[in-house]
């Protein structure tokens, strides 16, 4: 066997005949079994067990959803705020200190100085004050065919705490003091809208407690009165408390305070006449009856009232003070609580499920399956980065594999097939909710087979080659 060695451009060229090259190729085919095979997936009876392939259509992925599978949940801490549950009840007024005595004297010294006019506007709701909010009820066919539905409704109360607040659930806190009750309605109908909640409602004011007026003296039952959506007229508010209880008439007057000012009105001026009995009481008014016209005792009475309105404001202070403590504390607490899970979490410390990404994708790894909803196939395709490598991936050929958990098909595995190649078929890949352990398998491109087999082959060849002129 000769082998011709030239100079060519300085350079030494040995040329290798035929009978050599052949021979190489001889060895190359005594070492097939060392080529790269690639992965695929085929459908029948291997040696683990059975594989189904499926391909992927509308139907076929409703079938592939019924899986059954519960997302892994987060811990309930971060599903609450810190004032859930902890709103202080509002404190009540107390009792009310006792009227001065009446004391004999004549009409000739009361004098009629009314307070003026006002219009209280529409109601506004106040620290106190319980809302009602009605939603429809649930039923059951039963229900429905006895025309029934329609008159239950589910009532739920909330009070205004502290803040002005309320917290409804699903919904969160909603500050509502100081608007109305339509402001209120449009402001509920907005977050529950936002939160994707039917927002078939009604909110009713139940109880009161906001704004209310003291009445005190010769009154048959001396109290407080709440100012509800109907403006308190003097003349109603007397008739509340017991209407007026006295002897004589002729002395005796009605004494209004209101923001640090004292107004007179002598009965026989008020049951004289209808606009008296009309006058607008507001929220703070103490009214007092007195058949004296000494104005020394209803000042005494007014300055009880002021010195017990302070009280309850300073004790209505510490309450809110109390409360912004504890919340700043659960808030600290519940803060730490979420922080540890996050750090578990990153350290992969927490049992989570996984779904792998194989073959011919961009980065080949894990996705995690996320908390309280379910993946799709477009999500571990897209939203890790990964995708069907564009040079080598066969975008014909993705599947989905999927191990059944039937002990009489130990083995089997499931594949379904998406063919993205026409583009068409992506929202499938959208609806399609992956399970744990899922592998999504991307095949090679005939073009990248060959040319991985062409790798091999070279460095085949040359050694092939080397080894048949040495030997």
């Amino acid at each position: 066997m000769k082998i011709e060695v030239k100079l060519i451009g300085g350079r030494i060229v040995r040329r290798i005949p035929l009978a050599l090259s052949a021979l190489a190729l001889t060895g190359l085919a005594s070492s097939c079994s060392t080529i790269y095979r690639s992965p695929s997936v085929k459908a029948g009876a291997t040696d683990s067990g059975v594989v189904r392939v499926v391909t992927m259509t509308p139907e076929t992925v409703l079938v592939a959803n019924r899986a059954a599978y519960n997302p892994k949940t987060l811990p309930t801490v971060f599903r609450i705020s810190a004032g859930s549950g902890a709103g202080a009840s509002p404190r009540g007024l107390g009792l009310l200190p006792d009227a001065p005595s009446s004391q004999d004297g004549n009409r000739q010294a009361l004098q009629l100085t009314p307070p003026p006019s006002v219009d209280p506007g529409p109601y506004t709701i106040g620290i106190g004050d319980v809302l009602t909010l009605s939603t429809p009820s649930t039923q059951g066919t039963v229900a429905e065919l006895s025309g029934l539905l329609a008159a239950q409704n589910s009532r739920n109360g909330y009070t205004v705490q502290d803040d002005g607040s309320i917290n409804i659930p699903d919904v969160g806190r909603m500050r509502i003091v100081g608007l109305t009750v339509d402001e209120a309605e449009a402001l509920l109908f907005q977050r529950l809208v936002e939160n994707q909640i039917d927002p078939t409602f009604s909110l009713e004011v139940s109880e009161f407690n906001s704004r209310r007026v003291s009445i005190g003296g010769a009154v048959g039952q001396p109290g407080v009165l709440p100012i509800t959506l109907t403006p308190l007229t003097l003349g109603e508010a007397l008739a509340a408390a017991g209407s007026v209880s006295i002897s004589d008439i002729g002395t005796s007057s009605v004494r209004i305070y209101r923001d640090g000012a004292m107004y007179q009105i002598p009965l026989e001026d008020l049951y004289a006449r209808s606009d008296l009995q009309r006058l607008n009481l507001l929220a703070g008014d103490s009214v007092f009856v007195d058949s004296h016209y000494d104005l020394g005792r209803a000042e005494r009475y007014f300055a009880q009232q002021i010195q017990l309105q302070q009280t309850t404001l300073a004790g209505r202070r510490a309450a809110i003070d109390e409360l912004t403590t504890a919340l700043t504390l659960r808030r600290a607490d519940f803060n730490e609580r979420r922080e540890n899970f996050t750090q578990a979490v990153d350290l992969d410390a927490v049992e989570r499920d996984y779904v792998y990404l194989s073959g011919e994708v961009r980065t080949q790894g894990r996705y995690t399956l996320p908390f309280e909803r379910k993946a799709t196939l477009a999500d571990a395709l897209f939203e890790t980065g990964g995708g069907i490598a564009k040079e080598t991936g066969d975008a014909s050929e993705v599947y989905v594999l999927r191990a059944s958990d039937d002990l009489r098909e130990f083995g089997a595995v499931t594949a379904w097939h998406l063919n993205v190649r026409n583009a068409a078929h992506l929202p499938l890949a959208t609806r399609f909710e992956l399970r744990p352990d899922d592998i999504v398998f991307v095949a090679e491109n005939p073009v990248t087979r060959w040319g991985r087999t062409i790798n091999q082959i070279t460095p085949s060849l040359i050694n092939g080659s080397i080894n048949a002129v040495t030997n």
